[in-house]
C-alpha cells in the first residue's frame, strides 16, 4: 500500500468510530455528519508529503447574496476554506475545504482533527440555513 492509501486507511478507521463511510473505487472515502456530505482525498504530493483533502458540502442552492456572509464568516478561525460556487440552477453552494499533512497520523488524533473540521462545518451549515432559507 502507497502511504496516501496508508493515510486514507488511517483515515476511514478514524472516521468509523463516528461515521459510515464509504470508499470508493479510487480509494477516497464519502460519509456524512448529519445532512452534510463529506469526501476525504490523499495525495503524496512528494516523497514523504502525504496530505489528507477534506471537502464538505456545507449547504446548497442558497441565495446569491449569502457570499457575503460567507466571505465575513472565513474571516473567524474556521477549520479550513469557506468558498461559493454559483449552481447552474441559479443558487450558490457553501463548501468547506480543509488539506493538511497526514503522515504518521494515528486513527485516534486523526479523528480528533476529522471531527474538529466537519462539526464546524456542521455549526456554519446551521448558521446559514437559519439566516438564508
Amino acid at each position: 500500500m502507497n502511504a496516501s492509501g496508508e493515510a486514507l486507511e488511517a483515515a476511514r478507521k478514524a472516521l468509523e468510530l463516528f461515521h459510515d463511510v464509504s470508499v470508493d473505487d479510487d480509494g477516497a472515502l464519502s460519509f456524512r455528519h448529519g445532512d452534510v456530505p463529506c469526501a476525504v482525498q490523499g495525495m503524496e504530493l512528494a516523497e514523504g508529503l502525504t496530505v489528507l483533502s477534506l471537502t464538505v458540502v456545507v449547504a446548497w442552492d442558497l441565495p446569491g447574496d449569502v457570499a457575503v456572509w460567507v466571505a465575513e464568516r472565513a474571516g473567524q478561525g474556521l477549520f479550513g476554506t469557506l468558498g461559493v460556487i454559483q449552481s447552474e440552477r441559479g443558487g450558490t453552494d457553501v463548501m468547506l475545504r480543509y488539506a493538511f499533512p497526514a503522515d504518521g497520523l494515528k486513527p485516534e488524533p486523526l479523528s480528533t482533527l476529522l471531527m474538529l473540521v466537519v462539526s464546524t462545518a456542521s455549526q456554519v451549515r446551521g448558521d446559514l440555513l437559519s439566516r438564508f432559507s
